[in-house]
């Protein structure tokens, strides 16, 4: 079972604990932490989506709404960013939105240098930063690829899925229709290509079947010479010897 599969259960159990809390934001709170402390959740927007913590906005735990978001949509250096307008994070927490972090870089990029890896996730060597990606990410199973310590990066075979940012669902359709258009004009290309070939092809076994015809008239053309010189060859005898004379 991969990743996006294991969160199902987790994202109803958050979804269901939050929709029945009512007139309580500090039990609401209590609940978005523990959800952006979960180690096997990495997707936040259906418990954003609940009427419940919606009304969190403008109340005094309004912070963990912003909280929230930031888990579902944001970064470690956008966290520290704002981190004066944000709840203070746990250790549980911090891994969690680094590993969020790495799977918005992996989206992004398929081969990841470490210096950007150890700047974005704040991490100060090499072998920490490896640490990191095989048992924080790999071993959990959010992403998957190769380590290249020769050349200091990391190749993403796979990364999973974040939720998407308000507006990035119109960009991500506008994005695929253009490719759909560009499939469409690739494959009438294609077609007419094919039907070049085609037409081309027939060509080349009409040229040849011609050739051959040609070339068996011309055989059968020399057949009947021969033989109409030889029938007006005859052999007379003189003597002890042969002479070969030419019938006119």
């Amino acid at each position: 079972m991969d990743i996006e599969q294991k969160q199902a259960e987790h994202i109803e159990n958050f979804v269901k604990q939050a929709s029945i809390i009512k007139g309580s934001s500090s039990a609401l709170a209590n609940v978005i932490v523990e959800a952006t402390s979960h180690p096997s959740l990495f997707a936040f927007s259906e418990i954003l989506a609940v009427p419940n913590i919606i009304e969190l906005q403008g109340t005094e735990h309004s912070i963990y709404l912003d909280l929230l978001q930031m888990f579902a949509h944001g970064t470690w250096s956008e966290y520290k960013s704002n981190a004066s307008n944000l709840p203070q994070l746990t250790r549980d927490q911090v891994l969690k939105l680094k590993q969020l972090t790495m799977l918005t870089l992996a989206e992004a990029n398929k081969v990841l240098p470490y210096d950007v890896l150890m700047h974005e996730l704040d991490v100060v060597n090499v072998r920490e930063l490896e640490d990191f990606l095989i048992n924080e990410c790999m071993y959990v199973g959010i992403v998957r690829g190769k380590l290249d310590q020769l050349r200091r990066c990391f190749e993403v075979q796979f990364a999973a899925g974040r939720d998407l940012r308000p507006g990035q669902l119109g960009n991500m359709i506008h994005t695929l229709s253009d490719w759909l258009g560009t499939s469409d004009n690739l494959l009438i290309s294609i077609q007419e290509k094919i039907k070049w070939a085609d037409t081309m092809s027939e060509l080349d076994k009409k040229h040849k079947k011609e050739n051959e015809e040609r070339l068996e008239e011309v055989k059968n053309a020399l057949s009947l010479k021969k033989l109409q010189t030889m029938s007006r060859l005859t052999w007379t005898s003189e003597g002890t010897g042969f002479s070969l004379n030419l019938v006119e």
